[in-house]
């Protein structure tokens, strides 16, 4: 066996995707399914089409290419900004886009038109978190209304982000400033939008306690379908059914060792340029393993399996965990296994250096 391992489980993650596509339905919105965040393994994205989602998102292109070609019945969601270089493989294979700038609106129309497609846009609003969307409500009506005048493009609705950049919460506020955005677009255009789109997992909480505005129609989610550990430790908003177990990260162990809790000897910053943060506890033991901040991006977003198990640091190729607790007989070459936040699925499912496995329940 090859460690570090990620064990996949397709059907875990499935039952996650039926749970929350229903609780999604009943209250009449749209689900879409984001595919980036494990790296679109293909044995997870047939799970979703398994369960029933029509729209598959992405904020890679070659992901969308991908998923265009093993699902053509299918539609495809660019998540990202078009950048202006690529725009041609947008029409190409995106069928909706996420855009917030006139100018590459123009080159996409213009795309669209060689390519004798009429491609779908969602108009992007900032309501405060400050990545991508036009702050300014005139600016964004103007913008509408100049979508709705291109042959080559269909104004499918408009849409927000929160949370990613900015921390900003999803509430009846801001989300309700955006129904009455696409109320004011629709008085301007002498029609109805058919997407309202309400953010991501982070929007979920409010759905699931029913206070989701009335006029969203879509929420596009990825980390809650594969690690929605989040919905309990960061939302307090836990849902039934739901297991963050649907991938496990397993590393080897290559040292074990009782050693001081405390560095010895002048500090400083450590391989990243930060200041560590430490507590004297005294001589512990500990376990060194085979993977590093390289494989899981940060290693505090890793949650260890094993009963006792602490996770004091890592570098670049090591993690360091204090195991002194730990009931179990721990030996040299044996491994530990953890699962996974947002940000180490991220990661882990698109490194080369960790081996992937599929299972059965």
């Amino acid at each position: 066996m090859s460690y570090p391992l990620l064990e996949i489980y397709p059907q875990r993650i499935m039952e996650n995707a039926r749970i929350l596509r229903q609780e999604c339905l009943k209250r009449g919105i749209e689900p879409v399914a984001v595919i980036k965040g494990f790296a679109a393994r293909p044995e997870i994205v047939a799970a979703f089409v398994k369960v029933g989602y029509t729209t598959l998102a992405s904020a890679r292109l070659p992901q969308l290419a991908a998923a265009k070609e093993a699902y053509p019945q299918l539609r495809t969601m660019a998540l990202r900004i078009s950048m202006p270089s690529e725009v041609k493989q947008m029409v190409q294979f995106a069928d909706i886009s996420l855009e917030s700038e006139r100018y590459t609106l123009d080159l996409l129309d213009q795309e669209s038109l060689l390519q004798n497609k009429t491609h779908d846009v969602i108009l992007m609003r900032d309501l405060g978190d400050l990545r991508e969307g036009i702050f300014d409500a005139e600016s964004f009506y103007a913008l509408a209304e100049y979508v709705e005048q291109c042959q080559g493009l269909h104004l499918l609705g408009i849409g927000v982000n929160l949370t990613c950049y900015g921390s900003i919460i999803p509430d009846e506020r801001n989300l309700g400033q955006l129904a009455a955005d696409a109320r004011e677009i629709e008085r301007r255009l002498g029609r109805r939008l058919q997407v309202v789109s309400g953010g991501s997992t982070s929007s979920l909480p409010l759905l699931l306690q029913d206070k989701m505005p009335a006029g969203i129609t879509q929420l596009r989610l990825g980390e809650a379908l594969v690690v929605p550990c989040d919905l309990i430790e960061y939302w307090g908003c836990p849902l039934p059914g739901l297991r963050n177990d649907g991938l496990i990260l397993r590393a080897e162990i290559v040292e074990l060792n009782c050693k001081p809790t405390m560095p010895q000897g002048r500090l400083s910053v450590n391989a990243f340029g930060c200041e560590g943060q430490y507590v004297d506890r005294g001589i512990r033991r500990r376990a060194l393993l085979a993977i590093g901040v390289l494989d899981v991006g940060d290693e505090s977003k890793l949650i260890p399996r094993e009963p006792g198990v602490h996770i004091l640091g890592a570098s670049s190729d090591h993690l360091i965990v204090d195991i002194e607790d730990c009931p179990l007989d721990l030996q040299l070459g044996g491994t530990l296994s953890f699962e996974l936040h947002y940000k180490a699925m991220l990661f882990s499912c698109s490194s080369p250096m960790i081996a992937k496995t599929v299972l059965a329940e």
